[in-house]
């Protein structure tokens, strides 16, 4: 496995489908329709959803696979896309910020459909290989902005398109946490839901605002 390629190989991504969405889409809906929330942070800390479906076996084996038995979550990020909303989320890469920065080869991302992303939706587009630059300077957007504080990539070509990803709901794909992806506003009738994960193995995780990490093991026995 090369350090410039990644654990998922060279394009930095691999698709899977992960498991029955209905009941995790219904309980997003019957607590989020309300308020509209756009943003929620770690739900699998508090939603019984949330906990299933980081220890979906359909996700767990495909990212053990990648990184090896010893399993932890580290983030969980609720993406809610509203029709007609404005919302995009710029040029970015998982697995790094002022707050952390992930080891490559013992970390990978996951993108989960909750609902189907066509084309429009605001669906991820990502660019594949683009780990192979690894980590890029970056910013951070406020939190008036779309991309609600992440660490936007500031050495991004104008004009970069990359590839949809277009997922129907239960897909998803797991990333490189350096890969470079984005993504728009929702312009189709229905909602688009979809949940990031970030995965850790023991020793995979730098905290650079020096405090101490906190995740929450799924799988293994090395914690």
């Amino acid at each position: 496995m090369s350090g410039r390629n990644g654990p998922l190989g060279p394009k930095g991504l691999r698709e899977i489908h992960w498991g029955d969405p209905v009941a995790a889409a219904h309980a997003v809906l019957d607590e989020h329709l309300g308020p509209r929330t756009e943003i929620a942070r770690n739900p699998h800390r508090s939603q019984a959803w949330a906990k299933d479906l980081v220890r979906a076996p359909g996700l767990l084996e495909p990212v053990q696979a990648a990184i090896g038995p010893d399993v932890a979550v580290e983030n969980t990020f609720l993406v809610i896309k509203w029709p007609g909303q404005d919302f995009e989320v710029p040029w970015h890469q998982d697995g790094i910020d002022d707050r952390i920065e992930l080891d490559p080869q013992r970390s990978v991302s996951a993108w989960l459909a909750l609902t189907n992303a066509p084309p429009g939706s605001g669906c991820l587009y990502v660019v594949p290989c683009s780990q192979r630059r690894g980590y890029l300077p970056y910013h951070l957007e406020d939190d008036t902005g779309a991309s609600r504080g992440r660490a936007q990539a500031a050495d991004v070509p104008d004009g970069l398109v990359g590839t949809p990803l277009t997922c129907t709901a239960g897909q998803g794909v797991l990333m490189d946490v350096r890969l470079l992806h984005r993504s728009g506003s929702n312009r189709v009738r229905g909602v688009r839901i979809g949940l990031s994960i970030r995965y850790v193995t023991p020793e995979g995780i730098q905290m650079r605002d020096g405090s101490t990490p906190k995740v929450d093991p799924v799988s293994g026995t090395g914690w």
